[in-house]
């Protein structure tokens, strides 16, 4: 068995795994079919991508993104570290998000985060690494766990998308809290990964066919 999910053979293993366990999720699978994989690459271009890209729409995420990007070049943490206000000023970057950058940056130039060490971590243990860097929360640890490094058992109770998902397909009287949707994910190890991508993919339906307040 994976510890990484890597095509959609292992998303179809993490699929079967989860139908055998209860027949909501039969019924997800039925709506959603095979969810997007959405691995990308990890590192440092992967992590900023993902702080960068937090709470903005796609097109305003890839703006940011490519001003960034034409900034920093090559994008490495000394270079982040030797930005001058103008280049900040240039990336388009809100002030949180440069202090995150340059907290990670340091982090990493001074070896309290490596991204190699990451891999051979569980999610727990990448959640502790990450999230002690200032800036960093679990939604960001979560999108790097599952993306990133396409750990099988990533999983983002954090997450409104996947709250609301779960709300509608477990029938649930209210949108659960991230602590309470955690404790119900516990179920589904050790293929959170493959919950995670279908809630998601269940939530992209329920918005395209039915309409929801999320």
């Amino acid at each position: 068995m994976t510890e990484r999910i890597t095509c959609n053979a292992d998303l179809e293993e993490g699929m079967a795994a989860l139908a055998a366990l209860h027949p909501h999720w039969r019924a997800i699978i039925d709506r959603t079919g095979l969810p997007p994989l959405r691995l990308r690459e990890g590192g440092l271009t992967g992590l900023a991508g993902i702080i960068v890209s937090q709470q903005l729409s796609v097109a305003s995420a890839r703006a940011v993104w490519n001003r960034f990007e034409s900034v920093f070049v090559p994008l490495t943490p000394e270079r982040l570290l030797a930005a001058t206000d103008d280049d900040m000023r240039l990336s388009g970057l809100s002030r949180p998000k440069q202090r995150t950058l340059l907290a990670l940056a340091a982090a990493l130039t001074e070896k309290r985060l490596t991204f190699e060490a990451l891999e051979g971590m569980s999610p727990e243990e990448v959640h502790a690494e990450m999230t002690a860097i200032s800036g960093i929360g679990p939604w960001t640890a979560d999108v790097y766990l599952l993306f990133c490094l396409g750990h099988r058992d990533g999983f983002a109770a954090g997450d409104l998308a996947i709250q609301e998902a779960a709300r509608h397909a477990f029938a649930l009287t209210a949108r659960p809290k991230p602590a309470e949707l955690a404790a119900m994910a516990e179920a589904w190890r050790p293929w959170r990964g493959v919950a995670a991508r279908l809630l998601w993919a269940y939530y992209a339906v329920l918005k395209r066919r039915e309409g929801i307040n999320a």
